[in-house]
């Protein structure tokens, strides 16, 4: 029988007393975490600087080169892991913003909530962006690095987002990330309208759509979300919307349970998109769907009756409304909200 030295022991209860140390301190990952997250927007950036005010329970990162603070991507959290880490993307010419009541819920629930800024959002000057030929691979390589960043902050990883952030998070599943334990989309934008996919299977048409855009505009009535998409980005997302396609039709499939929340008014991403997607899923999945008869628009399904009003939206700069182009509350929010977090309960 092998002899055990009395220094080797003590040298192994020094090292397991300070492995149960480092497990005590509960902020040690949040800090590489909020590091990490401050290091990433900054190169995205250009610069980052201190926040007038930070969100209560968390982080957020603030820029001279965003429109205002609301723009910015920020962290909620409860300064240790939680079982789950919930990581959520925006929508096409919006921003984090749009997900502040819905991720304030969840990290109400008692799950970290990280949401992302997606390249070429929520900023001052955003004409080079919206033309960047590199554009596509950036999305994804941002979504893929936050996935990275935040996966230290839950046991298990849920992503989702709204409309395109709910288009990249499917993507990235099926290219990149089969450890996804679920996938939450709101106004998922699988399918856009007719006249759209039409345009983005025509040769050239992304030149014709710098063109047409001009010089892209990010100032307007709310203060947000950019007053119009950029044409040359939404054939960008009609491509991720092929791929993904392209990948199902090969055969792949989404294993974790999905929820999915949408508007049969919807007419920007028609529902048939989300449904289609579901379709190929193989677990138990949650569907919310808003009535066509309370005719929600595409944008406002994330939208609270509280939120509609920090806002902001200045109506005097609509000269001539058009369906949708003034913001409204989904009167059915709370129920889609209790669905949500009624699925992250279940979901293991």
């Amino acid at each position: 029988m092998a002899e055990i030295s009395r220094g080797s022991v003590t040298t192994n209860r020094f090292a397991l007393l300070l492995l149960l140390i480092m497990a005590a301190i509960p902020g040690h990952a949040i800090d590489f975490v909020l590091k990490d997250f401050t290091t990433l927007y900054k190169r995205e950036l250009g610069s980052v600087r201190d926040c007038q005010k930070q969100p209560e329970h968390g982080y957020r990162v603030c820029s001279g080169a965003l429109r205002n603070e609301g723009n910015g991507p920020y962290i909620l959290h409860h300064g240790r892991k939680t079982d789950k880490v919930v990581v959520l993307f925006h929508g096409l010419s919006d921003s984090p913003f749009y997900f502040r009541d819905i991720a304030a819920a969840i990290h109400q629930q008692g799950h970290n909530v990280v949401v992302g800024l997606l390249p070429g959002h929520g900023k001052k000057r955003a004409d080079a962006d919206m033309q960047d030929s590199d554009l596509k691979s950036r999305w994804h390589e941002h979504v893929a690095t936050l996935v990275d960043i935040a996966s230290p902050l839950g046991g298990s990883l849920v992503l989702g987002g709204f409309s395109t952030g709910a288009a990249l998070s499917v993507h990235h599943i099926l290219h990149h990330d089969t450890s996804v334990s679920g996938l939450m989309l709101f106004s998922g934008a699988l399918k856009l309208q007719d006249n759209a996919e039409k345009m983005a299977r025509i040769w050239g048409s992304k030149w014709l759509a710098k063109i047409i855009d001009g010089h892209y505009q990010s100032e307007g009535p709310n203060p947000y979300k950019y007053p119009a998409v950029s044409g040359y980005a939404a054939l960008v997302l009609m491509d991720v919307i092929f791929d993904i396609r392209e990948q199902l039709e090969q055969g792949k499939s989404l294993s974790m349970p999905i929820f999915a929340a949408h508007s049969e008014a919807d007419t920007t991403t028609p529902v048939d998109g989300v449904k289609a997607l579901l379709a190929h899923g193989t677990a138990d999945n949650t569907s919310f769907i808003v009535a066509e008869a309370l005719d929600v628009c595409h944008a406002d399904v994330v939208v609270s009756a509280p939120m509609l009003v920090s806002m902001q939206f200045d109506k005097s700069q609509v000269e001539d409304p058009e369906p949708c182009s003034i913001p409204q509350s989904n009167p059915v929010f709370a129920q889609m909200l209790a669905t949500a977090l009624n699925y992250l309960d279940k979901l293991q």
